[in-house]
């Protein structure tokens, strides 16, 4: 159980995390990005609510315990998701959003050694490498093309800084968050990034069109991405190292490239598939066994 756990779990995360940025432009035209979330997170509350009563979950019971899951979600979900909804929002094509986001397994590498002793290994690095390497092929060609507009200053900041509160974030539940009860720990995440995007909300105008397809895409975000693969990710994160989960996200966008090209007829030049094969190359290279973790003085 526990081998086809392994093998099979990341891999459907990766589709499932992959659907999050067609969702997010599935609704974007008809809901402002921050309502979107605000609505998002509210509707999620009650549902890992009701999950951790069913289960009889234990809840955190220290206060540091409370504001580390509190804080992991303002970073993991709040500023991640806020960073996406606002770029997709002001026209950044979801593939192309979804490849800026691929800095993010750099990013939590170079996190992962001087805050969790995590050792990664020269293997990785090349996998990182040609993974970031894919990264610049795929997103090279769109900037000063005919959507040069979608590469706003703005959509790049969004863009990176979801790269690095998902970063950041990843780095932070691993450390102090793992030995937390799942459901309760998770709800709580939710009530941090709720307590980021709701503030951003009241500036909009909560001008919502309630179309099916704003429905549908909320309903598959709140039961299929925000509990169904964010469950999947704090999984990953406890029994891997983060840098090893972080990887995953390199294949998220070749998959949300796929997906763009199916549902919105965003394509993609010869080049930016070479660049989606060294991505999927990337994470041949990149093995668990060659990642250790050394210890560090208590």
């Amino acid at each position: 159980m526990r081998s086809f756990f392994d093998k099979a779990v990341p891999g459907v995360f990766v589709l499932l995390w992959s659907t999050g940025f067609i969702g997010s432009k599935l609704g974007a035209p008809h809901i402002e990005p921050f309502v979107f979330l605000t609505i998002r997170f509210s509707l999620v509350l009650p549902v890992m609510l009701a999950l951790a009563m069913v289960l009889r979950a234990h809840w955190p019971r220290r206060g540091t315990e409370w504001a580390h899951c509190f804080i992991a979600g303002v970073l993991i979900h709040g500023v991640y998701l806020g960073g996406i909804f606002y770029a997709i929002d002001n026209g950044m094509p979801a593939g192309i959003t979804a490849l800026f986001l691929g800095l993010q397994p750099l990013l939590t590498a170079l996190l992962a050694g001087p805050v969790l002793g995590e050792k990664v290994a020269p293997r990785h690095w090349l996998g990182l490498a040609v993974g970031a390497l894919g990264l610049l092929l795929v997103v090279g060609p769109r900037i000063g093309g005919a959507d040069a507009a979608d590469f706003s200053t703005g959509n790049v900041l969004a863009c990176l800084a979801a790269a690095a509160g998902i970063a950041v974030g990843t780095i932070y539940q691993k450390r102090f968050v793992v030995g937390i009860d799942l459901i309760p720990g998770t709800l709580v995440q939710y009530f941090g990034a709720l307590a980021l995007v709701m503030p951003l909300s009241m500036l909009e105008g909560w001008q919502i069109d309630w179309t099916g397809e704003l429905i549908i895409a909320m309903t598959w975000l709140v039961l299929v991405l925000s509990i169904g693969a964010v469950l999947l990710l704090m999984v990953l994160i406890k029994r891997g190292s983060a840098s090893r989960v972080s990887s995953l996200f390199y294949l998220a966008p070749v998959a949300t490239a796929v997906e763009g090209y199916l549902l919105f007829g965003e394509t993609l030049s010869l080049v930016q598939v070479l660049g989606a094969a060294l991505v999927i190359g990337a994470l041949l290279i990149i093995r668990e066994r060659r990642i250790g973790t050394r210890r560090t003085p208590a």
